[in-house]
């Protein structure tokens, strides 16, 4: 099997047409970035991803902040047609509007497992639920959870 990479600027308008070609297609998309840590992690998990015009608060979307620019982030806020996204493992927001939401994540493969924990389960509700609300404290948590000590100063 021949694997090519190619820069998201150039994939996901592909993967973004591929899924306006058929109504309810879904895609599998594996994740790239840190922006969704703890639980998504670069090149380890994958998103399954349509389009709906059902979108709300902590729903995980993909959306094109600026020309060429994607991120998958979950809504914190909506206000008319301004939307607010947030990253789980970021403390900056993004922000666009409803036209620049590409997708919605209804589900990720997760660590490798053939089973996807979908968005409307109740693990993953529990855990946006607690996430989300742990905001004011997230930078201690991020920090214990994935610590960025330079190699210099590790032990060897």
């Amino acid at each position: 099997m021949i694997t090519k990479q190619l820069p998201n600027e150039e994939f996901l308008p592909f993967v973004i047409s591929e899924l306006q070609s058929v109504e309810g297609k879904t895609v599998t998309l594996p994740l790239r970035g840190r922006s969704m840590r703890p639980f998504l992690e670069d090149n380890r998990d994958k998103a399954i991803l349509t389009i709906t015009p059902d979108i709300n608060t902590g729903d995980a979307v993909l959306a094109e902040i600026s020309k060429g620019h994607f991120v998958l982030h979950r809504i914190v806020a909506i206000d008319g047609n301004h939307i607010t996204l947030r990253g789980d493992g970021n403390l900056n927001d993004e922000h666009c509007t409803f036209s620049d939401i590409r997708a919605k994540a209804i589900g990720f493969y997760r660590k490798g497992r053939n089973k996807a924990d979908m968005t409307e389960g109740y693990k993953w509700k529990i855990y946006s639920w607690i996430w989300t609300r742990v905001f004011p404290i997230r930078r201690y948590l991020l920090f214990a959870l994935h610590p960025h000590v330079p190699a210099r100063f590790k032990k060897k």
